[in-house]
């Protein structure tokens, strides 16, 4: 045991200094919790795997401290000063800290970060999202739907021409928002500056057609910097501010790729991919941290959306709770992670502005959205979430994809609770009996029909495309199974 890490009960940890921690660890045979807690500590912060006799009384202040201990769960609570982290906002800095090379320590059979808390001192050094959802929402004068999307599919293989047609396609059919696929790059058979020129084409013909602005994001995840800001700066050439997305593979590409975004082009929405999270993430992974973590940092470093999960109702693997908690994380002012109440202000929490905001907001959140809708007015002055950097860090939106087809968004939207977030059907829209335009068309159907309290199936002996979308889905079953005794957080 290193015991100049061990400070049990210390409640200074609460002062604002302190970046919180809450991991899971199991020690190897023989030895206790503590002992492996106090290494963990050391080396995720000032030392090593054994007491550095060179340390100042300076350096020691820095130390992290184990605060607590449940030896019954095997939870551990970690506090670091959050000083030591890079002064210039660096995500990753933190990362390499808090969850670095503590995953290799040979003390542990198992050790997950399960979540994080950024107190106000320190949200200060960070710039959050800069161009949230509702800017998305203004420009595409949407504020009472989701924002309804898809991915092209198939998800690589198509030429640049072929990929712009079925993006046209899904706009043509009422659809709003379309995305790359993780995987899409500048491939031979689909040359990425010809895939942009097409986009933007197939978007006038869209916008001309249907009277309604269209979004695209790009994925613009690159060998290198300059490359990243080569496609960037293609696409800012070629498309009209407000109708395009960055889409960063940020797991993969890295938060150094994130940030470099986030600070270069603060009028872009920001399209956080977590391609890659599942290694870390899964709930039977002894290694590696929560859908939470990621999705505070991804908050932290400013990303606009990022993907949160289908809340078992898709494909993924997943369930309501922790999808749902990702996306309250994302979303709100003020949501409760797995073991700390975050709130995104850069003042004092009790600041009295801050506490109506929360509770405001939690009643909102915690009222059923089916029963209230007819009642609520769904404008732009409805989304009174505070645009206002320089005392909260900004929302971020989820974006949900894996599996979801009309049939499911009704009972999508009710476990969610909010129809504030992204959906991005793939297979759920492109294998539609009339193809891409026809899928459009039905998911949008679809929402009309829970938006205004009819049954899909009622609803679609007046709408062809949702009919066969019905009967399609209903011989394919694969995701169209229903969660019983669920409600929304």
């Amino acid at each position: 045991m290193q015991k100049e890490y061990l400070f049990l009960g210390d409640e200074s940890v609460n002062n604002g200094r302190y970046l919180l921690a809450v991991f899971h660890i199991m020690p190897v045979e023989g030895l206790k919790l503590a002992d492996v807690a106090t290494e963990i500590a050391a080396e995720s912060s000032t030392g090593s795997s054994i007491s550095i006799g060179s340390s100042t009384e300076f350096s020691n202040s820095n130390n992290a401290k184990v605060y607590k201990i449940d030896e019954d769960k095997n939870l551990v609570w970690i506090a670091y000063p959050w000083d030591i982290f890079d002064s210039d906002g660096n995500v990753q800095n933190i990362l390499t800290f808090i969850a670095g090379n503590i995953f290799g320590v040979s003390e542990v059979k198992a050790c997950k970060l399960l979540d994080v808390y950024f107190p106000p001192e320190m949200l200060v050094q960070y710039d959050g999202p800069s161009y949230t959802l509702d800017d998305m929402r203004e420009y595409l004068g949407v504020w009472d739907s989701p924002i309804l999307g898809t991915i092209i599919k198939p998800k690589i293989g198509l030429s640049s021409h072929q990929y712009a047609e079925l993006a046209y396609d899904f706009w043509a059919g009422g659809g709003m928002f379309v995305k790359n696929d993780e995987p899409q790059a500048n491939q031979s058979f689909c040359p990425y500056e010809k895939m942009v020129d097409a986009i933007r084409i197939a978007m006038d013909r869209a916008e001309d057609e249907t009277g309604k602005p269209k979004v695209h994001s790009f994925n613009v995840s690159a060998a290198d910097f300059d490359t990243m800001i080569r496609r960037c700066d293609y696409i800012i050439s070629k498309m009209r501010p407000g109708s395009f997305a960055f889409l960063i593979d940020g797991v993969t590409a890295g938060w150094m790729a994130v940030q470099t975004l986030r600070k270069r082009y603060p009028n872009v929405f920001i399209h956080f991919h977590r391609a890659g999270h599942g290694a870390y993430t899964r709930t039977e992974n002894p290694i590696g941290y929560s859908v939470a973590v990621l999705t505070k940092f991804a908050r932290l470093a400013g990303a606009s959306g990022i993907h949160t999960g289908t809340a078992g109702v898709g494909k993924m693997a997943g369930d309501p709770e922790t999808d749902i908690t990702a996306a309250h994380l994302a979303l709100r002012v003020g949501a409760t992670g797995p073991h700390f109440e975050q709130v995104w202000t850069k003042i004092p929490n009790k600041d009295l502005d801050i506490v109506n905001m929360v509770e405001a907001e939690q009643k909102r959140w915690s009222t059923n959205l089916r029963e209230t809708f007819e009642e609520r007015v769904f404008t732009k002055s409805n989304y009174y979430y505070p645009n206002d950097p320089s005392r909260f860090i900004l929302k971020m939106a989820p974006i949900i994809s894996g599996g979801l087809n009309p049939m499911l968004l009704k009972e999508f939207i009710e476990v969610m609770g909010t129809i504030d977030y992204i959906t991005t059907m793939g297979g759920g829209v492109h294998s539609h009996p009339e193809g891409t335009r026809g899928g459009a068309a039905a998911l949008v159907q679809a929402y009309e029909a829970w938006k205004a309290g009819v049954e899909i199936e009622e609803y679609a002996k007046q709408n062809r495309e949702l009919s066969l979308a019905i009967e399609f889905y209903t011989q394919n079953r694969t995701n169209t199974h229903k969660l019983k005794g669920y409600e929304s957080v």
